[in-house]
């Protein structure tokens, strides 16, 4: 089995980790945050913006797989303050549609750069 690491160009990255790691046909996505292009700077709009900005966030990284948000199986979702589920989940569906892949939703998460939220995922998508 192959292993590639990618790393998408455009979108921000701390040197310990790679955006993604592809390993046969699965493709692992490292967490991540809500930041707004190279920047370390979090979406405007508290924890639904940012939900917006990691979900576009991971959509490009799975692009940079040959992959989209319809490969991935399971998500896990990482809140600062449990109470912003509402509004985190609001922005998730308005993102995912009305057929979500499985996912969990942990709080009282201390997450880097102070966010309200950060996502991983893991996708499949059969190799060509």
């Amino acid at each position: 089995m192959s292993i590639k690491r990618i790393n998408v160009d455009g979108l921000m990255k701390l040197e310990a980790f790679s955006h993604a790691v592809v390993a046969g046909d699965f493709i692992y996505v490292s967490g991540s945050l809500g930041t707004v292009g190279e920047t370390v700077d979090l979406a405007e709009g508290g924890t639904a913006g940012q939900t917006t900005q990691v979900l576009k966030n991971i959509a490009g990284i799975l692009a940079g797989c040959d992959a989209s948000m319809s490969d991935v199986v399971k998500m896990n979702v990482f809140l600062s303050d449990m109470d912003t589920f509402g509004e985190m989940n609001e922005s998730y569906m308005a993102f995912m549609g009305d057929n979500p892949p499985a996912r969990i939703t942990v709080g009282k998460a201390g997450l880097a750069l102070g966010a309200a939220v950060e996502i991983d995922c893991i996708a499949y998508k059969k190799s060509a």
